[in-house]
């Protein structure tokens, strides 16, 4: 169970082209790819204010 192989792959990309139509499939995948490209933007950041800072220069003691 799981292991899907090209037969069900198939079936798959038909049902899914005959619920959402072939007009509107480019623009589903352009949307999602902005969302994925957002969603790495974010968490790219997140991590970033996330890091410990290192301190500038030398310490001066």
């Amino acid at each position: 169970m799981g292991n899907l192989g090209a037969p069900e792959l198939l079936i798959i990309a038909v049902v899914v082209v005959l619920l959402f139509g072939s007009k509107k499939l480019p623009e589903m995948a352009r949307s999602v790819g902005r969302s994925v490209k957002i969603l790495k933007a974010e968490t790219s950041d997140l991590r970033d204010e996330q890091a410990p800072r290192r301190p500038d220069g030398p310490a001066s003691a």
